[in-house]
């Protein structure tokens, strides 16, 4: 229990640190989102402790949530303040986002963003981005 409160302690101080580089609030709801996810597959996948597998399945899950979404927010704005297509890829190469604004609407953008996964299509979706 002592080894799961110093965890919990450990992932509120590097959230905290964490808050002036949210951009959304899209970006807690991939957190949640990813957390859950993680939780359950961690408890799936620890056989032998499915409470510290669910405890790291789902820091890390919300990690990975919160990043994804962050990412494909600023790129989702960068394109629309730009004007022009925007990719990020990961550092090993294997996901990607692509932004491109597709149409203006007085103040707003609508902006098409796909998300790449080892080069295949693995969802589409559009943002409205206000100045």
């Amino acid at each position: 229990m002592k080894k799961l409160l110093t965890l919990g302690a450990v992932v509120g101080l590097l959230a905290g640190c964490a808050q002036p580089y949210v951009t959304s609030q899209g970006t807690y709801q991939g957190a949640a989102v990813g957390a859950g996810v993680g939780s359950v597959a961690g408890a799936m996948i620890d056989s032998k402790n499915r409470w510290r597998g669910a405890v790291l399945g789902g820091v890390l899950g919300a990690i990975a949530g919160a990043t994804m979404t962050e990412v494909a927010v600023r790129s989702s704005r960068q394109a629309a303040h730009m004007d022009k297509p925007v990719r990020y890829y990961s550092e090993d190469g294997r996901r990607e986002v692509h932004s491109r604004p597709v149409a203006k609407r007085g103040n707003c953008t609508l902006v098409k963003t796909d998300y790449y996964q080892d080069g295949e299509l693995v969802k589409r979706e559009t943002r409205e981005v206000c100045d």
